[in-house]
């Protein structure tokens, strides 16, 4: 009777024992489960911060500003990309309708006040503008620029205004168109460009255009 007592305790001693190992088993496991998890989590974390960081820098690489540097005595407007990275490959720039100038395609990037003096002096006379600028007037406009950014090609819609003053022709006569500079206005799509630089026009000009 009493080894069969013994042998009892024995057994409820070792199914305890094996209770215990299960359950700290179970826990190891539970716990590896965990720190696999967390790590996994944080892998991912880190991941997506330096995914929406790379969206954020390539944004920033597409996001082109230009800038005008004043030549030839402001007969023309030499054009550069904001960043040393991007390259410009070439330029659509079209006027506000009232000019009835039609867009300028260039592969130098630039703007030339004879792209559209005459149609400019013609529009202001028809909108009951005087002939002579006090400071600077401003011309919109919609420049399309396709670029090269870190080897891939791009294509930017931008709205600027042209700054611009008119002079006395001297002893020949007549005003000339001299310009002054570039002015960012806002980006825009090559659907709505348009309409955007003529309502622009329009509301800085009551008269006839």
């Amino acid at each position: 009777m009493a080894d069969e007592v013994s042998e009892g305790a024995m057994r409820r001693r070792w199914v305890r024992w094996l209770t215990l190992a299960e359950i700290l088993g179970v826990a190891a496991l539970l716990i590896s489960a965990l720190t696999l998890w967390n790590n996994y989590s944080e892998r991912r974390a880190g991941e997506e911060s330096r995914t929406a960081e790379d969206r954020k820098a390539s944004t920033r690489a597409r996001a082109l500003v230009l800038k005008a540097t004043r030549e030839k005595d402001g007969d023309r407007l030499a054009l550069t990309a904001g960043s040393a990275d991007q390259i410009i490959q070439g330029q659509t720039i079209a006027f506000p309708k009232a000019l009835g100038v039609d867009p300028v395609d260039s592969t130098d990037p630039r703007i030339e006040a004879s792209w559209f003096a005459d149609g400019l002096k013609q529009a202001r006379h028809d909108a009951g503008e005087e002939e002579r600028v006090r400071g600077d007037a401003r011309l919109p406009v919609a420049i399309t620029t396709r670029f090269t950014v870190n080897g891939d090609l791009a294509e930017d819609v931008t709205l600027y205004d042209v700054g611009y003053t008119t002079e006395s022709g001297g002893l020949l006569g007549g005003t000339s168109i001299k310009l002054r500079g570039l002015s960012l206005i806002g980006r825009s799509s090559a659907k709505a460009a348009p309409g955007r630089i003529d309502a622009l026009w329009k509301a800085r000009h009551k008269g006839k255009s």
